[in-house]
């Protein structure tokens, strides 16, 4: 009952309902099972950023990466199981990390889904990459470097340091040697395993030198980080059982005035990324992630404290930004996720645009996996930082392989440049292994080649004044694989 008073007159008006008793009964609704896609991105994202079938071709698909991944998935097929092509040392480290389950994930029909999905929709052939115009190479002269009459060299590391114009060559077969001004050995070391970082702390300490421990993919631990000193003291660095490190890096992370030591260990199916303080190297675990490549110290957030910005590789392959908050603490933030065979190589930071902010240049081109086929998609990438850690691509160059790109502005014009080297593809013109990218202005780049590279296969570079005239040199490092 609803009571309106109007003016003067008091009215009743009075609603009556009628009460009505309704079954209702839902329509029955027939769900669809998921397809082929659907499946797809259920369980490959939940290791790493879904793969369009467009990136491998029919066969890679069905060949090589499904096999693998069904038996990631503990799917029974035909052909040897991957432990089974392991040494026993090696698949009693991986069984125990449970990558290969006894017992299936998925039942046969969604896996069968999954790979008719792929198999389906891949192209027959691997696309093919965007031509770009490739001029030959003027103002610079190839010179020729050779150490001893080794004939098939094995470079696993190149590194200037400025503080004694030394550059330190390091050769998978277990040697190290220190090279001067003129490129004539100074210095020599015989090492434990592969060289494949060294880093100079600031004063008058010794070279820290890191040998990866094991060169082939590995969950061994037998890589080291130590001090190049001709006198052991208690102080001296020496840390051990390290799973196959791949780069090094010295920075203050904690604000006591002292250096620490950024370690990244790339392992194989697990892999780690950890600084190391104080007199008895107290080791910091930052993150536990198969594919730790490269951090980079550097204050990105301009806030007076060291941040890392780091390269993942593997499966997961994305560049993140630990914030350092302090007291030892990072917050993880990602800045760009690539699917699993981009292959990332290396990242450098670089202020492209002059505006006080540190962009990214990437390469992908790691292609020592399931489908070392040529990949469109591998190349040179440049990531733009608009000011507040947020990044787009902007330029993109293609290229087959890329192990490597190092900026400089090499012409004196007032703009960075960039040399690309070249070591996992397979090229028409060998001699593009190497290319060097002229930056005519906002990051409008000119190709150009150079017949001297076609000597080599280009896994590692630096760039540096050797010959101490004022611009920067480019120094390429071979590893045959003869």
């Amino acid at each position: 009952m609803i009571s309106v008073k109007g003016s003067g007159i008091s009215s009743t008006i009075v609603v009556l309902g009628l009460a009505l008793l309704i079954s209702f009964k839902p329509a029955i609704q027939k769900i669809n099972p998921p397809d082929g896609e659907e499946l797809a991105r259920q369980y490959c994202t939940s290791c790493h950023l879904f793969p369009e079938p467009k990136l491998l071709d029919k066969k890679t698909w069905k060949e090589s990466v499904l096999p693998n991944m069904g038996w990631r998935l503990g799917i029974k097929q035909e052909g040897k199981h991957p432990l089974e092509e392991m040494n026993p040392d090696e698949a009693m480290l991986v069984r125990k990390l449970q990558i290969f389950p006894s017992a299936p994930l998925i039942n046969m029909s969604d896996w069968n889904k999954i790979r008719d999905y792929y198999i389906a929709q891949a192209p027959e052939n691997p696309l093919p990459q965007t031509p770009v115009k490739i001029s030959a190479l003027k103002g610079f002269k190839a010179q020729a470097v050779f150490i001893g009459e080794k004939q098939a060299p094995r470079t696993s590391l190149l590194k200037y340091d400025s503080r004694s114009s030394s550059l330190f060559v390091g050769d998978a077969q277990k040697e190290l040697y220190v090279m001067g001004p003129d490129l004539q050995i100074k210095g020599y070391w015989s090492v434990e395993s592969a060289p494949v970082d060294v880093a100079f702390p600031g004063s008058s300490r010794s070279p820290l030198l890191l040998c990866i421990g094991e060169f082939s993919p590995s969950e061994k631990k037998n890589g080291r980080l130590f001090a190049l000193d001709s006198v052991i003291t208690e102080s001296t660095l020496n840390i051990d059982s390290l799973g196959r490190p791949v780069n090094l890096a010295v920075a203050d992370m904690d604000d006591d005035g002292t250096d620490d030591v950024i370690v990244s260990e790339f392992g194989n199916h697990t892999g780690n990324l950890s600084w190391y303080s104080g007199a008895g190297w107290e080791r910091h675990p930052i993150k536990s992630q198969a594919g730790s490549r490269k951090a980079i110290p550097v204050d990105l957030d301009h806030d007076g404290r060291m941040d890392l910005v780091t390269l993942m590789a593997q499966a997961r392959e994305e560049i993140l930004y630990f914030r350092n908050k302090g007291n030892g603490t990072f917050e993880e933030l990602v800045i760009k996720q690539f699917p699993p065979v981009y292959g990332v190589s290396n990242i450098e930071l670089v202020d492209f645009n002059k505006d006080g902010n540190m962009d990214i240049l990437v390469t992908n081109g790691d292609n020592w996996d399931l489908s070392a086929i040529r990949k469109n998609y591998h190349g040179v990438r440049i990531l733009m930082n608009d000011g507040n850690q947020n990044y787009s691509e902007k330029f993109f160059f293609p290229h087959w392989g890329t192990s490597k790109a190092i900026a400089s502005d090499f012409d004196k014009d007032g703009d960075m440049d960039i040399a690309v080297a070249g070591f996992y593809g397979d090229y028409d013109k060998p001699e593009e292994s190497f290319i060097y990218l002229e930056n005519k202005g906002d990051l409008n780049f000119t190709a150009f080649a150079i017949p001297d590279a076609a000597s080599g296969k280009w896994l590692t570079m630096e760039v540096a004044d050797l010959d101490n005239d004022g611009d920067d040199d480019i120094i390429l490092g071979s590893y045959s694989t003869a």
